[in-house]
């Protein structure tokens, strides 16, 4: 019977502090926080209980859109639920 203890790696607990500290700066003031995921995503803290997580070129194609979206939430204010 092998009784010896088997240490978690380290690096992985580091990822998972930082994603925890990201968790939590998010909830407490509200900011924004970002990380970059394993698989080369970046994911946004703190709009909503989980992160919002897309690569880069998905990102750049929101942010292209944003005029458009801005003119959309506009013309559709009446109908659309606010949660800050």
């Amino acid at each position: 019977m092998n009784t010896r203890m088997v240490l978690p790696d380290l690096e992985a607990m580091q990822r998972q502090i930082e994603e925890l500290q990201a968790l939590l700066k998010a909830k407490e003031g509200k900011a924004l926080a970002f990380k970059v995921t394993e698989k080369g995503a970046i994911s946004v803290y703190g709009l909503q209980r989980f992160p919002v997580t897309l690569y880069a070129g998905q990102w750049e194609r929101l942010s292209a859109e944003m005029g458009k979206l801005g003119e959309f939430m506009k013309a559709n204010a009446g109908r659309l639920a606010r949660k800050d």
